[in-house]
């Protein structure tokens, strides 16, 4: 059980114990370890695999055994759902796994916080590994690909089996950094061999440069300063091919040759005198345009944080000056080698970059590209990972960051073509917004204080920068473990409820967040000339040396520069929403940039210098020209839509994006999938703009517009279509073409010197660039990167489309078919010779369009993409089931490409278009006699994905019982209260408090948002002691969901209920409830806790055991979010006073733990004393088990429990999630007016 040493601290000897506990799930719920022997035995064939269990293992030092023992049950595991154990299992292979020194692992460090809520003492020290247990006749080379699956060399290894003696690592303390002594001696070999030697990004011309700039100097640099200028320079932090001097282009045909001289006039124009490059192209026509004075609205300053423009918010009835921001990131490199962190900081630094503009970050889209996931995993690339490994690990690694934060992912698409096996390509996309008064931006000057704020700093994303402008080969990735960094979400969760503070951003000068280049590039470039001191930067760990200090990537950080009278008021305002802030760099007035360490000088470098980006560098381009892209013909009808259902491109992918949180924020207008059976994909995803504290009409609107199979032919058509695609999109789901913006995202093979390979970004620029010329609209923003390369094998040329705009949320249109016996018409745009829309025709049906729209005449509407109108018919019909009836038009016509096309199911007989042809009751599609079925096309829709992304799971066929409890008297308080008092605690992971701040606020409650500060044991203590008292003078306790110490460890709840469990708050808690009469409610992670320290269903805290019920993982595996429907089963409690028993609610579900389970006897006990609250119901309101609507598997389909006397309840289901005109493509009764009845409760 447990192993001990004798050590030696501050001369005493003291006995130290490290305590070891296995953790297994009962076989009924272990589903990770089901999942992985089907994948071991269907994917790899290993078919003499006869088990796999899965243990998680922990040690504990710094611990007593009285502590250890209590936490065994309410820290490491669930008595209902899990079997400890203290000894290694036995089985025909045996190994564990743990992660790499140095990576982030949350179940340690949420395991460490949930022992110190506990204790409110110092927190110990966890380590925590996962043993694999498989039994089966195994050859050693079975073992080896075994173990090869479940391990990825850069985030992990494998770990002993052995006891520990400590946990303590001893760190070697380093004291200096190298001086490349003879470096300025170096001659062009030798300059070569030290890039290599280095692992260097930077080529010859830059290292020769940097050479000759220390000669200037009189000095060797340091490693530090070499690693960091490879750093600074680097081509994901400088741009540096997209800057690259193009001294000549040599065409093949008119049309690039055409663009290119419209681009040199504009140039001419515009009187530009700087050299020709890529960037220039890319930035071109937002400058003319601006000239033009159609960019008035655009938000300028020295500050770069997200593209940013002026907007007009409409709340409480009047006019606000808002900001909009947003912003497109990519991690393609990160999440190629590491799916799972590599795609949780795409999110995570795709938020920061808006976030350090101090807005707040409300919506995300989530853009991908892939091989085909479905190809054996014995075809994958050797050094590679298999592309289903990948795909599925980067959108639970993404999910995973972007639920915690409590970010709503709008639309999930993912680009499946053969290119994209050479890197995979990973995009977020966010939108944000913020008050403009809350916004300061002002220049630095001496004396003015930089404040490193948030997470710590560790060696992860050591290189991450200079790693990802690398093309590269097997023997480069497997030596790039250290660059990916590790994601910690409810950090940048606290982050953002900083920024949302106007008493802290006002405070703010100028702000960076920490991405690639860490401390060297954030706060390297806040001002020309800083002293960091590297000593003040806090770490994670000890042994980090002045290089790792000055490049480490460490996630969840900012530098802000505030004044140096500020600096005491922004630590405190930091340290209440339980951030660390350190000051760690002054703004001085030379140019330099200077970092001391250990009493050093590490690094001194230039302004000059370093704003030089290296070496100019010179390039000739011959770009090819464009080659036909139409697709296949299609000859008949039948087989033309059974291929295009099963297409990667078309089929479903619900099951990739039902575990994306879709409706965190309550501000969401769209779905994801729309329709009563929640199955037409929209094309652009609408959301409110987040208003902390008031409702708001003025929407955001976000499209992408991309085809690979267009831009492998002709990059330009490809970028062209990529724009209009993006626009289209926009005006087909209701916003006006107006004051619409663009942000790129390009990405293409790394272009060496080869004047063909350059011709592909510069075919797609020119294509982007003569698409915003015809529009008048502009790429106020962009990403590239330059290195999709694996050694002959490179990415398709890439360049996504992100359009935005704002609009009223009444004008929302989405894209499910309304009603049978509709017209359905095509609005079509014409081309010209070279296959693109003429613009002038284009421009009309966008105005024709909106007309239609606001006067009321458009029930639907869809703009052909990939798969045409076929595609755009099938999809419409999907989501309510209505059939279609086409026109005898000609299949070229409905399955080839229309772009710049509309389809509108409209409302009555306007003379408009062409008509396709008319929705029908009857569930098929047909045309002259072909006819197919809509379950059919479902069937190979939905199914082409299903063994890569679960959707469609098989359940239990049963009946659940349809519980009923009626009452019309019920529990009343003692002492009635007008407003009553609820206090709403924040944990770390909690992200739901706004939502439910804001719910209450409107029913009329005083919500009191308290967040509970862990970094000293003295501030837990203190939190503890605060909550107890404001306990005492609160009538309401509501724990909102999120994601507690990231619903670790391995289970949801368990930092909560250490909280309550507290001496003091469990008095005040029964206090509450026995004394005075008050009420409890706890949401999705606010369930799990209740349910887990017994409030519910007994009404009180109590130690549970196996004959409790409980909440655990879905059965499906993974998070689900979705709209579901639920049957109030019993009135009983004062917060379903406004409700009747049988009816029926939609409520939007976002969680990974919602199965209720319990022994029959004990459900049968709640339903018999009318506290089983709410059940899933299919369309009819019958309680279901299948998985389109009970969508987490509970028993008997309950959904909600109460207390015996009904005022505590707990309920899976966001019923906080309500506003004015949301979920408009879900129809549905989404206020069950609890909030009201809980007010009312106090005033009877």
């Amino acid at each position: 059980m447990h192993s001990g040493v004798l050590i030696l601290a501050n001369a005493h000897w003291r006995f130290k114990m490290v305590y070891r506990v296995y953790v297994e799930k009962k076989q009924e719920f272990a589903n990770e370890a089901a999942v992985l022997q089907e994948d071991l035995t269907n994917i790899l064939g290993i078919t003499t695999i006869t088990g796999v269990r899965i243990l998680n293992r922990y040690d504990v030092e710094n611990i007593d055994k009285i502590l250890f023992e209590r936490c065994l049950h309410t820290v490491f595991s669930e008595p209902q759902t899990d079997i400890l154990s203290y000894t290694l299992p036995s089985g025909d292979a045996v190994f564990a796994v743990e992660y790499l020194p140095g990576q982030f692992d949350q179940r340690a460090s949420s395991a460490e916080e949930c022992i110190q809520i506990i204790s409110c003492s110092e927190r110990p020290t966890v380590r925590t590994a996962k043993v694999y247990v498989v039994s089966g006749n195994l050859s050693p080379q079975n073992l080896d690909t075994i173990k090869k699956y479940v391990i990825n060399p850069v985030e992990a290894r494998e770990a002993s089996l052995q006891e520990y003696k400590t946990l303590q690592i001893e760190y070697a303390l380093p004291t200096t950094v190298k001086t490349l002594t003879g470096f300025c001696n170096l001659d062009e070999n030798e300059l070569a061999a030290f890039i290599e030697e280095y692992a260097l990004a930077m080529d010859i011309d830059d290292i020769r440069f940097c050479r000759d700039y220390f000669r200037s100097e009189h000095r060797d640099p340091t490693i530090t300063e070499i690693r960091m200028i490879d750093t600074y320079w680097s081509d994901h932090c400088r741009h540096t091919t997209f800057l690259t001097t193009i001294d000549s282009v040599s065409f093949e045909d008119d049309l690039l040759q055409k663009a290119y001289h419209d681009y040199l006039k504009i140039r001419q124009d515009l009187g530009r005198t700087k050299p020709q490059n890529l960037m220039d192209i890319a930035t071109l026509a937002a400058k003319y345009l601006k000239k033009q004075g159609k960019l008035d609205k655009l938000d300028e300053s020295e500050e770069i944080n997200a593209c940013t423009v002026k907007i007009e918010v409409e709340t409480k009835g009047k006019t606000e000056k808002w900001l909009l921001l947003f912003k497109n990131e990519t991690h393609n490199h990160p999440t190629e080698i590491e799916p799972f962190g590599g795609a949780a900081t795409c999110i995570g630094g795709a938020i920061r970059d808006p976030l350090s503009g101090r807005s707040y970050v409300y919506a995300a889209m989530r853009v991908t590209g892939a091989a085909n996931p479905t190809t054996p995993i014995a075809d994958t690339i050797i050094g590679k990972l298999p592309q289903r490994k990948i795909v599925t690990t980067a959108a639970n690694g993404y999910s995973s960051y972007g639920n915690q934060i409590g970010l709503a992912t709008g639309q999930v698409e993912e680009i499946y073509h053969d290119g994209y096996a050479a890197k995979r390509m990973e995009i977020g996309a966010v939108i944000a917004a913020a008050p403009e008064k809350n916004v300061r931006r002002e220049r630095p000057v001496a004396g003015d204080k930089i404040i490193l704020l948030g997470g710590r700093t560790g060696r992860d994303g050591c290189g991450g920068a200079t790693g990802s402008s690398k093309s590269h080969n097997l023997q480069s990735l497997e030596s790039c473990g250290a660059e990916v960094q590790k994601g910690n979400a409810p950090e940048e969760r606290k982050l953002q409820r900083l920024f949302r503070n106007p008493h802290a951003s006002r405070l703010i000068k100028r702000c960076n967040d920490f991405g690639a280049g860490g401390v060297s590039v954030a706060i390297g470039e806040l001002a020309d000339g800083i002293d960091i001191q590297l000593d003040a930067v806090p770490k994670k760990y000890e042994g980090l040396d002045g290089t790792e200090l000055a490049i480490s990537e460490s996630q969840e950080r900012m530098a802000v520069v505030v004044e140096a009278k500020d600096v005491q008021q922004f630590c405190n305002l930091a340290a209440g929403e339980n951030l660390e802030a350190t000051v760690v760099a002054t703004v001085q007035q030379s140019p330099y940039l200077t970092m001391t360490w250990c009493g050093h000088t590490i690094v001194n470098l230039s302004r000059d210098f370093l704003n030089s980006n290296g070496a100019e560098k010179h390039i000739e381009i011959t770009p090819s020209a464009p080659k036909a892209f139409h697709k296949k013909e299609v000859t008949d009808f039948v087989e033309g839509y059974t291929a295009l259902a099963q297409d990667l491109n078309v089929c479903s992918k619900r099951g990739l994006s039902e575990r994306f949180d879709s409706t965190i924020g309550a501000g969401t207008v769209l779905m994801p999938f729309g329709g009563k059976h929640q199955m037409t994909p929209i094309q652009a995803m609408v959301h409110k703009i987040s208003c902390e504290n008031a409702d708001t009409k003025t929407v955001s609107y976000l499209s992408w517009g991309y085809n690979p199979f267009i831009s492998e032919k002709s990059p330009y058509h490809g970028a062209y279509l990529a724009v209009i695609e993006s626009v289209c999109k926009l005006i087909s789901t209701g916003a006006a073409f107006e004051d619409v913006y663009l942000t790129f995202q390009e990405y293409f093979e790394k272009p060496k010197k080869d004047g063909k390979r350059w011709g592909k970004p510069l075919a797609a620029l020119l294509g982007a660039f003569e698409a915003q010329l015809q529009l008048g609209i502009a790429a106020i923003g962009g990403k590239d990167s330059m290195s999709g390369s694996f050694e002959e094998l490179d990415v398709p040329p890439t360049l996504v489309s992100f359009a935005v705009t704002t609009g009223n949320i009444d004008d929302v249109i989405s894209p499910e078919f309304k009603a049978a016996e509709h017209r359905v018409v095509l609005l079509q745009t014409e081309k010209d010779m070279d296959g693109l829309p003429i613009t002038e025709n284009l421009l009309q049906n966008f105005t024709t369009v909106t007309s239609l729209m606001r006067n009321g005449k458009v029930a639907a509407a869809y703009t052909p993409t990939y798969g045409g109108i076929a595609e755009a018919i099938m999809k419409m019909a999907f989501g309510n089931r209505i059939g279609f009836t086409f026109n005898a038009l000609p299949l070229d016509l409905l399955f080839n490409y229309q772009y710049g096309a509309f389809i509108l199911e409209l409302t009555d007989d306007t003379d408009i278009g062409i008509t396709i042809g008319y929705t029908k009751a009857e569930e098929t599609l047909s045309y002259l006699e072909k006819t197919i079925t809509l379950s059919k096309l479902r069937d190979l829709y939905e199914n082409r994905l299903e063994n890569i992304f679960h959707c469609n799971i098989t359940t239990v066929e049963e009946k659940p019982p349809v519980f009923t409890s009626k009452t019309s008297i019920r529990k009343t308080p003692k002492i009635g209260v007008t407003k009553p008092k609820v206090l709403i605690p924040v944990f770390p992971g909690t992200n739901c408090e706004y939502d439910t701040a804001k719910a209450l606020t409107d029913a009329g409650a005083e919500p009191d948002i308290f967040i509970i500060n862990n970094l000293t044991a003295d501030a837990i203590a203190n939190s503890a002691t605060q909550f107890a008292e404001k306990l005492k003078e609160s009538q309401i306790v509501f724990i909102p969901g999120g994601f507690s110490g990231g619903d670790e460890p391995d289970g949801s709840g368990k930092f909560i209920t250490a909280f309550f469990r507290n001496k003091a708050i469990h008095e005040q808690v029964t206090n509450l409830l026995e004394t005075r009469d008050g009420l409890m409610c706890g949401i999705c992670n606010g369930f799990q806790a209740l349910i887990k320290l017994g409030l519910v269903p007994f009404g009180k805290i109590i130690e549970t055991d196996k004959h409790c019920p409980t909440l655990t993982f879905n059965t499906i595996g993974r998070h689900q979010s979705k709209i579901v429907h639920t049957r109030v089963s019993s009135n009983k409690s004062p917060w379903m006073a406004y409700t009747n028993v049988g009816d029926l609610f939609t409520v939007p579900i976002s969680h990974g733990e919602g199965r209720f389970i319990a022994e029959l006897s004990v459900i049968e006990s709640l339903a018999s004393n009318g506290q089983i609250l709410t059940q899933y119901t299919d369309l009819d309101g019958i309680p279901s088990m299948d998985i389109a609507y009970n969508p987490n598997g509970s028993m008997c389909a309950i959904e909600g429990i109460t207390s015996p006397d009904g005022r505590i309840i707990g309920k899976m289901g966001h019923t906080e999630r309500i506003g004015n005109g949301l979920y408009k493509n879900v129809v549905g009764n989404y206020d069950m007016g609890i909030f009201k009845a809980a007010v009312d409760y106090y005033k009877q």
